[in-house]
């Protein structure tokens, strides 16, 4: 079957969308503050679940860990926050990797997600980032110092966030389970470390990697956090 021909809303002014050489994009309405966009190239399939104003000037962009998905953790965090900073007119795309576990690629999914969020008004970004997203958003955060105002890891990996240390000023949030048994809570420690000293640690008693029990403290931390780093 020969692949469809790039759809008219697919762009070509250049930066990091571009380069993912992709020959087609399909969006659908699926309510007034939600959108799901794919992005086809040769090397996968980006998906993207868009919350809130298309021309919000501030967007928080998520990743998921290393098995991809967009729900996030805790009780699909990520759709809380979607909807929750749409009321107040923050932007949100939750990003579905194209080839999970591939920092590279991965990172250049967030900053094509950036890109695209750019051409329809956006101004500034947080970066979010469950265990291996974590790395993700540090990288996207290092890689786009103009865009990106601040970075948050939930329950990170420290691998891949060698360039932490890039970060500051930047806000820097690392939040992280007391009990995850996965990625042990000093993960974000080592992190912090890499960043120079920069950022804040905040652990969650009680919590394991994937923030289950944490989940509403992390949800509020983050509708606090997310507004005040974008300046909303």
């Amino acid at each position: 079957m020969a692949p469809p021909e790039p759809s008219a809303a697919s762009p070509s002014t250049g930066g990091p969308l571009d380069e993912l050489e992709a020959f087609g994009m399909s969006e659908a309405e699926i309510s007034p503050a939600l959108r799901h966009v794919e992005i086809y190239t040769m090397k996968g399939l980006l998906t993207l679940l868009w919350h809130g104003p298309r021309d919000a000037a501030g967007v928080a962009l998520l990743g998921g860990g290393a098995m991809g998905g967009l729900l996030g953790p805790g009780r699909a965090l990520y759709h809380e926050l979607g909807v929750r900073l749409a009321d107040v007119g923050i932007g949100t795309i939750r990003v579905g990797w194209r080839k999970p576990d591939h920092l590279p690629r991965c990172t250049m999914d967030v900053a094509a997600a950036a890109d695209l969020a750019l051409r329809s008004g956006a101004r500034g970004f947080v970066t979010v980032g469950h265990s291996f997203g974590g790395a993700v958003a540090v990288q996207a955060g290092a890689a786009l110092p103009g865009f990106v105002r601040g970075v948050c890891t939930l329950s990170t990996q420290s691998a891949g966030c060698e360039v932490a240390v890039m970060l500051a000023p930047r806000p820097f949030l690392l939040l992280h389970g007391s009990l995850d048994d996965r990625l042990p809570p000093e993960t974000s420690r080592v992190v912090q470390a890499l960043a120079g000293g920069h950022g804040e640690v905040v652990m969650l008693p009680g919590a394991g990697h994937g923030l289950a029990e944490a989940h509403d403290e992390v949800v509020e931390r983050l509708l606090v956090w997310i507004p005040a780093v974008l300046g909303s």
